[in-house]
C-alpha cells in the first residue's frame, strides 16, 4: 500500500520544503510472483550439459573398467584360496581318513536258509555300511584255524566261495570300501611239515602276495606272532612295488592283545620308507571283564590326552569295561586322532554283536528300550561318522588338551571328589571344535572363566542324547551325567 503523506498532524512532518526531486518515498505494492517452468532437457541439452558425446563414452569405459578390474580381484582371491596348501592333509593316507569295521562272516551263517553263503550277505551288506561312514572292512574267521603256509590262498569253505569272494571285493570297490584280512590267532610258522621257517616264510610271502593281487588291502596280525612282526613284514618292500602304486598303498595292522606287545618296538622303529604302513591297534581303555569305575576310565582317558602320542594309532574299546559310558566313550575314540576301529554290532548297540542278526520274531520280541537305545545309538554314531569325514579338524586337526580346573557349580561341586569334565580341542587352519566328556553321576556347570582364551561361542555339532541343538556360550556350558557334548567353535570376527 502507498504511504499516507499528510499524515496526522500530531507527527509534524514538514512537506512544504520538499522539492520535486525530493518526493516521499512510497511501498509499491508487490507484483505478481514470476514462476519457473522446468521442462525436460533434449538429449542434445544432456550431451552438452554432460561434455559432449566424448565423455559419455570415457564414463562407459570407467564403470566397465571398475567391474572388469573388480572381478580380477575376486578370481585373484579365489584363485589364492585354493591353491594355498593346507598342511597335512596331503600325507594322508586312506588308511587315516576311513573308519573301519571288523566283521566276522560266520555271524551271518544259518541266519536264512537260502544257500547263498555268508560271503554273500556280506557283499549286500556294504552298500548299508558306507552309509554309515565305514570305509573299511576287517574280515575275521576267512581261514580255518588248521591252515597251513601251503594252502594259505584258500578260504573257509563254510563260509563261501572264491567266486563269491571276488565278487565280494568288486562289490567292495564299487561302493567305496576295503578289505583287510584278518591273520590272528593262525599258526603258520611253527608248523612240523617244514625244516626250518624260511620255507614257511617263502609260502607265506607268496600268499600275501596272491592276495594282495586279488585285491585286498592289507593284514592284520596280532602282537604274540613274531614271525609275522620280526620276519614276514620287515621284507615286504618288494611286495609293496609289486602290488602297490603312490596312490594305492596296503597296510598292515598290529593289533594289541595284551598288555605289553614284543613286537611294537621293532614296528615303531622301523623306517617307514616303503609303501607298506604299519597301523597300531590300541585298547583305549583297559581291557576288563566287569565294567570299570568311572573316576578310573575318566583318569586313564586324562592320561592319554595329556600323553597322546605323534604316532597315528588305531582305536579299538573293549566295551565289557565301559560300563554306562559307552557314549562318552564313542564320542572320545571317534574325535581323537587316529583311526577308529568298530566291531560288528557297535553301529547299532555295543551289547548286540551277535543277536545283531536275530530272526525277525526275536526282533519283535525286544523290549521298547532296547529298541530305542538301539536307535539312538545308530544315530550317535551315523552324526559322529559323518562329522568326523567332512571336518578336517577332527581329521588332521592338532589336539589340545584344556585342562578344567575351575571349580564347577552345581551339586557336584560340593563333593571334593566329584569327577571333573575332561575338554580337548582340535584345530586345523581356522576351525576349532571343543569336546568336552563328564564321566561323572552328577551334573555339573562349568566356572564361566573355565577357558578364557576360547571364543565366546560356538555351535552344538553332536551329544551324546542328541538333544543339543543351535548356538551355545562358552561361559554358561552345562553337562548331564555321562554327557559328551561336540562344540564347532565360532571366530572372533563371526560371534553374535
Amino acid at each position: 500500500m502507498p504511504l499516507k503523506v499528510d499524515g496526522d498532524p500530531g507527527y509534524d512532518i514538514a512537506t512544504d520544503h520538499l522539492t520535486a526531486s525530493e518526493t516521499l518515498p512510497l511501498i509499491v505494492p508487490d507484483t505478481e510472483p514470476h514462476q519457473c517452468i522446468w521442462k525436460p532437457m533434449t538429449r542434445e541439452e544432456l550431451a552438452s550439459a554432460a561434455g559432449g558425446p566424448g565423455w559419455k563414452k570415457l564414463r562407459s569405459g570407467m564403470v566397465l573398467f571398475f567391474w572388469l578390474g573388480w572381478l580380477a580381484m575376486l578370481g585373484a582371491a579365489v584363485v589364492g584360496i585354493v591353491r594355498s596348501p593346507r598342511p597335512g592333509a596331503s600325507a594322508r593316507r586312506w588308511w587315516q581318513t576311513e573308519v573301519f569295521y571288523r566283521l566276522q562272516p560266520s555271524l551271518l551263517l544259518d541266519i536264512e536258509n537260502t544257500g547263498s553263503g555268508a560271503l554273500h550277505k556280506v557283499s549286500g551288506r556294504l552298500p548299508y555300511l558306507r552309509s554309515l561312514g565305514i570305509g573299511v572292512l576287517i574280515l575275521e574267521g576267512l581261514f580255518r584255524h588248521d591252515v597251513t603256509p601251503l594252502n594259505l590262498t584258500e578260504i573257509d569253505q563254510n563260509l563261501g566261495t572264491l567266486v563269491q569272494f571276488h565278487q565280494l571285493i568288486t562289490d567292495s570297490h564299487n561302493t567305496g570300501v576295503r578289505v583287510i584280512l584278518d591273520l590272528c590267532g593262525l599258526n603258520l610258522f611253527n608248523r612240523t611239515e617244514f625244516s626250518n621257517q624260511t620255507d614257511a616264510f617263502v609260502y607265506v610271502q607268496n600268499s600275501v602276495r596272491y592276495w594282495l593281487e586279488q585285491g585286498v588291502s592289507g593284514f592284520e596280525i596280532c602282537d604274540p606272532d613274531p614271525g609275522y612282526s620280526q620276519k614276514t613284514w620287515r621284507e615286504c618292500p618288494e611286495l609293496a612295488e609289486a602290488c602297490s602304486t603312490e596312490d594305492d598303498d596296503w597296510i598292515v595292522m598290529l593289533r594289541q592283545t595284551g598288555a605289553s606287545s614284543p613286537g611294537f618296538s621293532v614296528l615303531e622303529t622301523r623306517p617307514n620308507t616303503s609303501l607298506v604302513q604299519v597301523l597300531l591297534s590300541e585298547p583305549l581303555v583297559p581291557i576288563s571283564t566287569h565294567p570299570l569305575p568311572a573316576a578310573e576310565l575318566a583318569k586313564v582317558t586324562e592320561t592319554r590326552l595329556r600323553r597322546l602320542q605323534t604316532n597315528w594309532l588305531s582305536w579299538t574299546v573293549d566295551w565289557a569295561g565301559v560300563g554306562d559310558l559307552k557314549e562318552v566313550i564313542m564320542v572320545l575314540m571317534m574325535t581323537l586322532p587316529g583311526t577308529a576301529i568298530i566291531t560288528c554290532g557297535d553301529e547299532i548297540s555295543p551289547t548286540a554283536n551277535a543277536s545283531v542278526y536275530l530272526s525277525e520274531d526275536d526282533k519283535t520280541n525286544r523290549d521298547s528300550r532296547q529298541k530305542e537305545n538301539q536307535r539312538r545309538w545308530r544315530a550317535l554314531f551315523r552324526s559322529l561318522s559323518r562329522t568326523r569325514t567332512h571336518e578336517e579338524a577332527l581329521l588332521f586337526g592338532n589336539l589340545t588338551f584344556l585342562p578344567v580346573n575351575s571349580p564347577a557349580v552345581g551339586s557336584a561341586s560340593a563333593n571334593s571328589t566329584a569327577i571333573r569334565p575332561l575338554a580337548y580341542l582340535r584345530s586345523w587352519a581356522c576351525a576349532h571344535f571343543l569336546v568336552m566328556l563328564h564321566f561323572g553321576s552328577e551334573p555339573v556347570s562349568l566356572d564361566p572363566d573355565w577357558a578364557p582364551s576360547l571364543p565366546e561361542r560356538g555351535v552344538f555339532v553332536t551329544s551324546t542324547g542328541l538333544d543339543r541343538f543351535g548356538s551355545v556360550s562358552l561361559r554358561s556350558i552345562n553337562l548331564q551325567p555321562h554327557e559328551a557334548v561336540v562344540i564347532k567353535l565360532y571366530e572372533a570376527d563371526n560371534q553374535a
